[in-house]
């Protein structure tokens, strides 16, 4: 039987989604907890990478294993063995020829962004910036030059050709909104590179603060070349937020 399942976490303290040697990133605890479960050895396939620090709140995998009681008793087994940082929002039994990556269809993230020198302590999940205005009409005119279907070598990180040899994705929506002292960047596309969604922060954040132009981002993309002028936001600020199937 083969399993979907959707998963969030606080990717603070794990090393990336990726099964990594020293058991320490989101798919090794996941897999861990499963084959204690099962008896079995369990691995899973997830829709995609997320790196060190990145959270989730809709995550999904896919397994393979027999189980004859409800997806609900399934739940209760790994939250009972899981880090507490870790969630299992659903699961349900698909068909055998789904798969997490393969089946993928596009993704939503979101990266969010608190004005002020220190992050609150009720939400650690941000980027904390200086409490300075920012030009938010400007950011959204940037923001809209990165949509549509354009080669992003120039907003990802240098080593990107080794996680996806594509560069060439589909941005279907991208946009920035404020509430009080919080922005959110949500980004949605077929696909994003690696360190992409963080690498749009940065650059829509320097043009809120007049650094850099609506004009600048599209030369910069036209470019194809990483440059100093965008600095890739950090982590913490993160989430991917929804993974899309046909």
């Amino acid at each position: 039987m083969r399993w979907k399942c959707i998963c969030a976490y606080d990717g603070t303290h794990f090393e990336g989604w990726q099964r990594q040697p020293n058991g320490n990133a989101v798919q090794n605890h996941i897999e861990a907890t499963l084959s204690k479960i099962f008896a079995i050895n369990v691995q899973i396939h997830g829709s995609g990478r997320t790196d060190a620090g990145v959270h989730a709140d809709g995550q999904c995998f896919h397994f393979d294993a027999h189980w004859q009681h409800p997806p609900e008793k399934l739940i209760r087994a790994l939250h009972a063995l899981l880090p507490t940082s870790i969630q299992i929002k659903s699961v349900r039994s698909v068909s055998d020829d789904f798969h997490a990556r393969f089946s993928v269809t596009g993704k939503r993230y979101k990266y969010r962004i608190y004005l002020g020198r220190a992050k609150p302590s009720d939400n650690p999940y941000v980027w904390a910036c200086r409490d300075i205005p920012l030009d938010l009409e400007a950011m959204n005119a940037a923001a809209q030059r990165l949509i549509g279907t354009h080669d992003f070598t120039a907003y990802s990180a240098s080593h990107s050709k080794d996680n996806d040899p594509n560069p060439t994705k589909t941005i279907h929506s991208l946009s920035v909104t404020q509430r009080g002292k919080y922005l959110t960047l949500t980004a949605e596309g077929s696909g994003f590179l690696y360190k992409m969604v963080r690498t749009f922060a940065g650059a829509l954040y320097a043009v809120g603060r007049g650094r850099l132009s609506p004009a600048d981002v599209s030369e910069i993309l036209a470019s194809k070349q990483r440059t100093h002028r965008i600095v890739t936001a950090p982590g913490q600020g993160l989430s991917l937020d929804r993974v899309f199937y046909r």
